[in-house]
């Protein structure tokens, strides 16, 4: 499993979980005596249209890159629970929430997103064994619930397999994963607290519910595979960080262990670990027929890695591979290979080697020199962005102009035709075991929510398993897809929706979104709060710029490191389309990402804070000069570039949101958003940028920073805080542009 990428907000939505060299100590820590006066509850600044910020102090650090002295003068936020940063929190939330409270809509938009988000939501079904695993929530349960069922049909019963809804009264502790055995008879299963990437594993009993003494800690960026005998599983794991490090401190030497049931973790088996090389990763995987642990080396968040296998018929399952049991398949960091199956030594491969765009192929690890690699399934002019295999076929999952298409294979590669889907939007699913005769899938867009699919896999045939009942009218609205023009002439497709008959008059609010990095795509996908704010007469766009993967790994190489201002120009001239084709104009024109997509809003802010009329960078990577310092940050490099390099410096230098703020310039109103249990983006990134612009701003619009307790990145985030804090933008966008909604209402 790799480490878990900078995961991308879908335009204020509850979108899925998230889905990453140098790591460094810390350094040039501020002394008592440059914190000095750093008592925000005591001191403030008067700001422009009746605000008062906050002051933070400003300490004396410095620090030099190839000879360029950086100031570094809010370094003292970056530890988020010293007593001068908590004051700051506490005295930053008091602004923001006095001036979201004043918002006359804020309570109906609340109550409509609270009405809408109130329906049942379906995952999609996994069998093993006679048994059928999916995930539902009721509607606003802040977690969704495990359940189990013999059969889908009929009169069967569910029966309750875990739900993390009991674990704790505010709805903090969420499922971090989930692994069940062969025989269908155990679980194991991943918890994290208040947001962190931390989680503590369980092993639990299917049939009574009862959990086993097995208790495994500090993983992080691992899932679980169990051996086809169902007596353990394999599993990855960090060395314990010393007290009070946790949330910050760099995350190294990642090791591979197997865990027999009812044994202590102490007396779990290291399989493999590379002391020489910390920054390595492992992923075990064991093959569909028990034979194989297919081991996945990652260094990072690039789509590149090792493989290694063990012959399980060969060594004792669980016991450290003696010699060279563990065997090298592919040596090098040279290209993506992501296993999706085997037929007897026989593995199949997607991967971007020599085909930018993807294609699968098959290597006998009897023969494993490249030269007797074979080609599946080619490279082909769509983006493929995945591939499964299930009833004796190969599902390979392809982004046509960055919405979904389902190409079925059989074993020798050879095209049996594609699943007919709905319409323009993306799908996730299709696994399943070699002898099973079904498969599902889910299917979504920007106004249809997920909608489950039982598909046949004989006649090819799929028909509706769960469709949610949504109080909202999606007939009403329409998207269209455009192709912008960036800077150096690159075309960019871009999504817009909004209400049927819009009037091009360029005075609609729109909501402009972003992501643009780790070869992350952004397809169709429904959103409450997006269906709220269209209801409310926005405008919603979504901008597939370079840097993700919407059209492979070229695209997404384009909008990194040296790069990486080919993503900020493409947002850019996204927004001025809007503007040009009088979709909307500068003054109603909101931009949003999250993480690497609040790095996006951050950068294009302080480039040109002209044309925009809103802003909402969540979780952002905002100092790009120490962002690598952090938990799993090193591993970012592999996108952006480090500070440590002479060149990248430079390129970061030029476009680092924090290092970017001018003195006495006005900038949009904007709203940032963190959490102060983040440990993948820690939230010293958004206080420095938010002290930093406090200081900088000029004028009369609100510059705010909103800042969640007992909570983190975004996975597993409570569903009441989910609607709390949409609310919260929603107004703010409401405020700002002046806009005078009544959501509509079922009741």
């Amino acid at each position: 499993m790799r480490p878990a990428i900078l995961c991308p907000t879908l335009a204020l939505s509850f979108a899925a979980a998230c889905g990453s060299g140098g790591a460094q100590t810390r350094e040039n820590v501020p002394t008592q005596q440059e914190k000095s006066g750093a008592q925000p509850t005591g001191d403030t600044a008067q700001a422009g249209g009746g605000l008062t910020y906050p002051t933070a102090a400003k300490g004396a650090v410095v620090d030099t890159y190839h000879g360029t002295k950086v100031p570094d003068p809010y370094r003292w936020l970056e530890d988020p629970d010293s007593a001068e940063t908590r004051a700051w929190i506490e005295a930053e939330n008091k602004v923001t929430f006095s001036f979201l409270e004043s918002i006359p809509q804020r309570r109906a938009i609340g109550d409509r997103l609270t009405e809408l988000w109130n329906y049942e939501k379906y995952g999609v079904p996994k069998k093993r064994a006679r048994r059928y695993f999916y995930d539902k929530n009721d509607g606003l349960q802040n977690q969704d619930v495990i359940y189990w069922t013999p059969s889908l049909e009929g009169k069967a019963r569910p029966r309750v397999l875990l739900d993390p809804n009991t674990l704790s009264p505010d709805g903090t502790v969420a499922l971090a994963g989930l692994a069940i055995s062969e025989d269908a008879k155990l679980a194991a299963y991943g918890l994290q607290s208040a947001g962190s990437d931390w989680s503590e594993w369980k092993v639990r009993k299917i049939d009574s519910g009862e959990d086993m003494t097995d208790h495994l800690k500090w993983i992080k960026f691992s899932g679980a595979s169990w051996t086809r005998d169902s007596k353990g599983f394999y599993y990855s794991r960090y060395p314990e960080p010393k007290p009070g490090d946790a949330m910050t401190d760099t995350n190294l030497n990642q090791k591979l262990y197997y865990h027999r049931i009812g044994t202590p973790q102490s007396d779990d088996v290291l399989v493999y670990e590379r002391p020489d090389e910390p920054k390595w990763g492992f992923g075990g995987m064991v093959t569909e027929d028990g034979r194989y642990l297919v081991v996945s080396v990652w260094k990072g968040t690039g789509p590149k890695n090792m493989v290694l296998y063990q012959d399980l018929a060969r060594t004792r399952s669980g016991q450290k591979p003696a010699g060279d049991a563990m065997q090298t398949l592919v040596g090098e960091f040279d290209a993506k290979f992501d296993f999706i199956g085997n037929r007897g030594p026989i593995f199949w491969f997607v991967t971007d080697l020599a085909s930018p765009r993807g294609r699968i192929i098959a290597i006998d690890v009897r023969k494993p020199d490249r030269a007797s690699w074979t080609e599946l399934v080619p490279h082909g002019e769509d983006a493929l962005q995945g591939a499964s295999t299930v009833g004796g076929r190969i599902f390979a999952e392809y982004l046509h102009d960055a919405h979904s298409r389902v190409a079925v294979h059989d074993p020798k590669g050879k095209h049996l035709g594609d699943v007919k889907l709905p319409g323009l939007g993306s799908v996730g699913g299709f696994s399943g075991r070699r002898e099973h005769t079904e498969t599902f899938y889910a299917y979504t867009s920007f106004n249809t929510p997920a909608t489950i699919y039982r598909y046949d896999i004989k006649s090819g045939k799929s028909t509706v398993l769960r469709e949610p009942k949504v109080a909202f009218d999606k007939d009403s609205f329409e998207t269209e897809q455009v192709f912008v023009t960036s800077k150096d002439g690159t075309r960019v497709p871009m999504f817009i929706t909004h209400r049927k008959g819009l009037a091009r008059d360029g005075n609609n609010p729109t909501l402009l979104y972003g992501y643009g990095g780790f070869n992350v795509s952004l397809a169709p996908y429904f959103s409450v709060v997006s269906a709220v704010w269209l209801e409310m007469g926005g405008v919603l766009a979504i901008a597939n710029l370079r840097g993700g993967g919407e059209y492979g790994e070229e695209w997404h190489l384009a909008g990194t490191k040296l790069a990486k201002q080919n993503v900020f120009d493409d947002f850019i001239a996204a927004a001025e389309w809007l503007i040009a084709n009088k979709v909307t104009s500068s003054v109603r024109l909101a931009i949003q990402g999250g993480s690497n997509g609040g790095l996006l809003v951050g950068a294009v802010m302080t480039q040109r804070p002209d044309l925009f009329g809103a802003a909402l960078p969540q979780v952002g990577v905002m100092d790009m000069l120490r962002f690598h310092k952090f938990t799993i940050g090193w591993a970012w490099v592999d996108d952006y570039g480090s500070s440590d390099d002479p060149a990248e410096f430079k390129a970061l230098m030029a476009y680092s949101p924090l290092h970017n703020l001018k003195p006495g310039t006005a900038y949009p109103p904007t709203l940032v958003t963190t959490a102060d249990h983040d440990d993948r983006v820690v939230p010293g990134h958004s206080f420095k940028f938010a002290a930093a612009l406090q200081a900088a701003h000029q004028g009369p619009n609100p510059v705010l920073i909103r800042v969640q307790t007992k909570a983190g990145h975004g996975a597993g985030k409570p569903t009441k805080m989910k609607i709390e804090e949409a609310a919260d933008q929603l107004a703010f966008m409401v405020k700002v542009f002046g806009m005078s909604p009544r959501p509509p209402s079922t009741r």
